[in-house]
This record gives structure tokens, C-alpha cells and sequence, in this order.
């Protein structure tokens, strides 16, 4: 537990799930990516998160993402396997992420329609009970209570909470009520929002961008860790356009930005599957590259 706490604290990277010419996802390429960012010093690996496509891909695919970062890690980088959908499904697919090896279980957020706040906490809390290494609650909500919050914080088995939500005041008031438990509060809306996150007492942040500039991303941690938050703006700035842009259709292309930004430094990982945007336009394609050249100079300065 006490190595997982301490991950979260670093940068937790969500890798994309790569796809071959076919469409299927593409195992050697995977296991590319995952190597490099586990030799980069990415301290957690989230494998099949958001950015990795986890609902566009069927519970197969799933079992495949999880097990080749387990492989590719190789031990260099923590890795904690996102599962989710039914609690039924999530307990299944968390069940053969231990046996693979992961050494965590990331519960996405749970997305029914018709779930109720409290039931959502209740989710994950039943996760941790029946898994047998530590599991990081991904909320992508700011409808649960502040008692809810605290159940997941104080349950012996969680080791964060990933708080994905814009809420600051909310963020504030669960981590004063949290002030005693053993669970990380952990940035989940990457970059651009660390430094606020990390004011309001939150360790360690999300990201995607670790796909493409890893060295950035440990750049903006270390400022933060060091309390200089005037340096952790002047390296959010040069690549606060690829954040926006990822918000753009409804977050819909968030994964696309990521995906293209290798495909401009040479790295090749198949588009995003619907009901992701598929393909920026070719003005946006234009920005992006302005955008992933200017930060690529600097990183080679």
C-alpha cells in the first residue's frame, strides 16, 4: 500500500491503446509505448484509462491492454489497471489484472445513467473489498457528499481518490474532512489544473500528455513538489493550447490530440475508435503541430 500511496504522489500516465491497420489494437506497439514511458520514470501507469479508450474497447481488449503494460513495464513503473462498467464487470476484469500482475486497481467512475451519488461511492467501496491490492477511485463527479468522500478515504484498501472534477471549493472541504486518512487526493485533470490542486492540498496528477512529452510532464511535477508554482506556469503555458484543445466537442477529442501529436513526432498509433472524433480537421491539425514543434524545440534546448 505504502508503495502505491507513494506513486500517486508522482505522475500517474494514462497510456493510449494503439490499433493496428485492421483496427485491432496493436500489441507490439503498445508495448513500444509502455516501455518508453516506464524508461522515462512515469511512476504509474494507468492502463486502459480514459486517454487508453477504456469504453471503446470490448472486455477482451481490455484483459490484453492490461496484461502487455504489466509485460512492458517490467517492473520500471507501477501499474494499476482501470477497470469498470458493471461492478460485476469490474470485479472480473480486476480479478485477472492481479493475476497478470497489476499491482493496482484504478475503478472508473461508474457511468449508469440512473446512478445515484451515494450507490456510486458504495461501488467502489465494494471494489476495495474484494480486491486483493490497492484500488484508486477515479470520481469524475461532484454530486457525491462529503460523508461519501470520507467513506472512500477512510477504507483500508483504497489508497487514492483521483478527483476529476473542477470543484476546487468541494476538493477543498473533503480533504479538510479527510485530513486524517491515509488516501492520496490526486489531481485527475492533469496538468493545467495541478497547481490549483496541489494549493488546496492534493499530491501528483493524471496525465496524457506524458504520451508525447514525458520529460514536460516531470518538469511540472518536480516544480510543484518543490512548492514553485511560478515555474510549474511557465511550463503549463507552452502546452496549455494542447490541453484546451483536448476539451473540444464535448472532451471528444481529447484522446485525438494525443493520438495525433505522436503520429506528428513519427510515432504511429491508429486513430480513436467511436465515439471519440475520429480525426482533427485540418485547422486544428495545423495548431496542434504548431503547438507539439514549439514544445519539441524547447524540450531538445
Amino acid at each position: 500500500m505504502t508503495k502505491i500511496r507513494q506513486a500517486l504522489t508522482g505522475i500517474s500516465g494514462v497510456p493510449v491503446t494503439p490499433y493496428a491497420a485492421d483496427g485491432s489494437v496493436n500489441g507490439p506497439g503498445l508495448k513500444v509505448l509502455i516501455s518508453r514511458l516506464a524508461t522515462a520514470g512515469v511512476h504509474n501507469l494507468m492502463a486502459a484509462g480514459n486517454t487508453g479508450e477504456f469504453f471503446a474497447l470490448s472486455l477482451e481488449e481490455v484483459r490484453l491492454v492490461h496484461r502487455l503494460t504489466v509485460e512492458a513495464a517490467d517492473g520500471k513503473s507501477l501499474v494499476s489497471a482501470a477497470v469498470g462498467r458493471s461492478l460485476v464487470e469490474a470485479k472480473e476484469l480486476a480479478r485477472d489484472a492481479i493475476a497478470a500482475g497489476a499491482d493496482a486497481i484504478m475503478g472508473h467512475h461508474p457511468m449508469d445513467p440512473f446512478a445515484a451519488p451515494a450507490a456510486q461511492a458504495r461501488y467502489f467501496l465494494e471494489l476495495a473489498d474484494t480486491c486483493s491490492v490497492p484500488v484508486i477511485a477515479y470520481v469524475r463527479s461532484d454530486t457525491m457528499a462529503v460523508a461519501d468522500f470520507s467513506l472512500l478515504a477512510q477504507h483500508g484498501n483504497i489508497a487514492g481518490i483521483k478527483f476529476a472534477s473542477p470543484n476546487l471549493m468541494l476538493l477543498a472541504e473533503v480533504i479538510r474532512a479527510t485530513r486524517d486518512a491515509p488516501a492520496i487526493w490526486v489531481c485527475g485533470l492533469a496538468e493545467g489544473w495541478a497547481p490549483a490542486f496541489y494549493a488546496m492540498g492534493a499530491r501528483g496528477f493524471t496525465s496524457g500528455l506524458v504520451n508525447v512529452f514525458p520529460q514536460r510532464s516531470q518538469a511540472i511535477h518536480r516544480a510543484l513538489e518543490t512548492g514553485n508554482y511560478a515555474e510549474a506556469r511557465r511550463l503549463i503555458d507552452a502546452i496549455a493550447g494542447f490541453e484546451a484543445m483536448r476539451t473540444k466537442y464535448g472532451n471528444g477529442a481529447n484522446v485525438t490530440v494525443v493520438k495525433e501529436a505522436l503520429g506528428i513526432l513519427g510515432e504511429d498509433v491508429g486513430p480513436v475508435r467511436k465515439p471519440g472524433l475520429e480525426a482533427l480537421n485540418d485547422e486544428e491539425r495545423a495548431a496542434l503541430r504548431a503547438i507539439v514543434e514549439s514544445v519539441a524545440r524547447a524540450e531538445r534546448s
